[in-house]
């Protein structure tokens, strides 16, 4: 297995799964927040043609993540996965029309449910976020490798913890420092919203997480939605590193721009 992001942060968030295990490659698409001119210039940068996407997974219907899920989606023929709950506030919000729902690209799922695209299977789970359902993911290949999906999330939970012990790689949200939030030109009803528990994670919360994910199966880690108004990747940074350096596990950070390059996943080796 292998994943890329194609940007992450408040403009626009969007992930890319690849397993080559099987006759053909599954390519899985998490969230689309770019306009299809965009993502399909960014797909572009790491090599993927848009019609060799087999499906988009959205986590949840705010416009960075979803607003252009359903135009690629019309133009490319992919398939979208979303909860009940996701695809009635994306319905509310005219991203998308009940007749969609009959064109046979739409699947709704359960936000408890295992379910399998191709070569993937995929283990949604619910998170505290101001959104109608929202979902993060574990996403495993045929060969048991498990990479997590932990963004858009104010709090931490003991079922998300435990569901991301069992990630071997993690994409993990670092959003904001407190400190800098609090003295930001946000309105308050912002910096209320973000701060809380549905909003998004700080730099504290994102590293007690990494404390407490003690299985022994982590072995790569992504951060991720980065803030550019009240975070600092030097700050993530060093934080991370007092977290993850004792524990030999290496790390990278998601910008807006460019995202992540593809960092391979294999059951006995990681390298980026």
């Amino acid at each position: 297995m292998r994943f890329a992001s194609l940007g992450s942060g408040s403009e626009g968030n969007s992930w890319l799964f690849e397993c080559r295990l099987g006759s053909a490659p599954t390519r899985l698409m998490v969230d689309c927040g770019f306009a299809v001119k965009e993502t399909v210039s960014r797909l572009e940068r790491v090599g993927v043609p848009p019609t060799q996407v087999d499906a988009i997974v959205v986590t949840h219907e705010h416009g960075d993540h979803i607003s252009g899920v359903f135009k690629f989606s019309r133009k490319f023929g992919t398939p979208v996965y979303l909860t009940h709950g996701t695809w009635r506030a994306a319905l509310r919000s005219r991203l998308t029309d009940n007749d969609y729902l009959h064109s046979g690209r739409v699947v709704l799922i359960d936000s408890h449910s295992p379910f399998q695209i191709k070569h993937l299977k995929l283990h949604p789970f619910p998170v505290p976020h101001d959104a109608a359902e929202p979902v993060q993911l574990l996403i495993e290949s045929l060969s048991g490798f498990i990479a997590g999906i932990l963004t858009d999330c104010g709090s931490a939970t003991p079922h998300l913890v435990g569901m991301l012990n069992r990630a071997h790689a993690l994409i993990l949200e670092s959003n904001h420092c407190p400190e800098m939030l609090s003295n930001s030109p946000y309105p308050p009803s912002l910096k209320k919203r973000v701060g809380g528990d549905y909003g998004h994670l700080s730099n504290q919360v994102a590293c007690e997480i990494l404390r407490s994910l003690d299985s022994g199966n982590l072995k790569f880690v992504v951060a991720a939605h980065l803030s550019k108004t009240t975070n600092c990747p030097d700050v993530v940074q060093s934080m991370w590193n007092e977290v993850l350096q004792p524990r030999g596990i290496p790390f990278e950070i998601a910008c807006q721009a460019e995202g992540v390059d593809w960092v391979t996943l294999d059951p006995g080796q990681l390298a980026a």
